[in-house]
């Protein structure tokens, strides 16, 4: 699919990536989207440009106003360099030198980015919950919004992708 006239394509998550054993779990919801780059780009590049894109910086200003968690260039360029573990609400859960998974506070959502020589990746995982009765499940509200997360989705990483 395109985003914009940049390529972005849904791909199975890769297997033996930090995300990978999400894909895995009972009721787990995970995504995996991919975008071509020219040449290689390192994992502090891609994480800064994609925490400082336009279209993250609008995110930004929502978790400020809705979560009360303010987060500035800064922080995203510390996160990027690895010098932090945290930014906004997320808490890096996983990194090496190709990937960083981070979860949001309350452990529900989690997101994913990842370079390769010849790609940059961004994806999701969401957590379920137990139901009284014991079943796990996403929630009515998550299964309402998966369009418009996917297309969200590809948004950013072409934003991250067009700033690299």
């Amino acid at each position: 699919m395109q985003a914009g006239a940049m390529k972005i394509d849904e791909i199975p998550v890769p297997q033996g990536t930090l995300i990978a054993p999400y894909a895995e779990k009972e009721a787990h919801y995970t995504d995996c989207f991919e975008t071509p780059v020219s040449a290689p780009v390192s994992l502090e590049t891609f994480v800064y440009a994609f925490y400082t894109q336009p279209l993250f910086k609008a995110e930004r200003v929502v978790l400020r106003l809705l979560a009360q968690q303010a987060s500035t260039d800064a922080e995203a360029e510390a996160l990027a360099k690895g010098t932090t573990d945290r930014f906004a609400v997320w808490q890096v859960k996983g990194r090496t030198p190709a990937e960083i998974l981070m979860a949001d506070r309350a452990g529900r959502t989690m997101s994913w980015l990842m370079v390769t020589e010849d790609h940059l990746r961004f994806g999701s995982v969401v957590v379920p919950q137990r139901t009284k009765s014991g079943k796990l499940t996403l929630g009515p509200v998550f299964h309402s919004l998966i369009g418009a997360h996917k297309v969200y989705s590809r948004a950013l990483l072409s934003g991250a992708a067009r700033r690299v």
